[in-house]
């Protein structure tokens, strides 16, 4: 199996001194754009799956990305906000606040939830703990027979995903940019 993990489009967080403060930012027009062009970068078709964060500007990013195309479109707690590296001391910033389950489902109404339980997400859980969350959703992902499974996701959480995967140490030098993407096969 496939296995891509893509960045969100940019929001509106990063173009603000004080954008991380902002409760659940939206894509900028830049950002609508480039995921967009995601449409040319990663073609999706029928027999894709695609897994989006549960925060506005992924979800946006997946929405723009798929528009028009008939693929299975689900959202997971299990690829929201990580913090990368993990610091105890560090706490879930407002831009990386997940959105509520009927949040999702009101607003962004073409994407089920996979999630058993919603809970506070993955931002700050220790990292043996998110082995597990992992597993899990590697797990599910290969249970669904697809291919292909996109994730729309962030850097922090990409490049938590893609540690774990590939058992190497990474730092946030291995972030990607917007609408930037790994792929891995498992």
């Amino acid at each position: 199996m496939e296995l891509i993990f893509v960045r969100h489009g940019e929001g509106v967080h990063t173009k603000k001194p004080d954008g991380l403060h902002i409760l659940h930012p939206a894509l900028t027009i830049h950002g609508e754009s480039q995921a967009r062009e995601l449409q040319q970068t990663w073609p999706l078709s029928s027999d894709d799956l695609l897994i989006a964060s549960p925060t506005v500007r992924t979800l946006q990013t997946a929405e723009r990305w798929s528009e028009g195309i008939p693929c299975r479109r689900v959202v997971s707690i299990a690829v929201g906000p990580r913090m990368f590296p993990q610091k105890k001391e560090w706490r879930t910033l407002p831009c990386d606040q997940t959105l509520g389950e009927n949040q999702v489902s009101a607003e962004f109404p073409d994407f089920h939830l996979i999630d058993r339980r919603w809970g506070e997400g993955i931002n700050e859980i220790p990292e043996e703990d998110f082995g597990d969350v992992a597993s899990a959703l590697i797990h599910w992902c290969k249970q669904q027979g697809k291919d292909r499974v996109f994730v729309v996701t962030h850097d922090g959480t990409m490049t938590a995903y893609r540690q774990w995967i590939e058992g190497k140490t990474l730092t946030r030098e291995d972030f990607p940019k917007e609408t930037g993407w790994i792929r891995v096969f498992i």
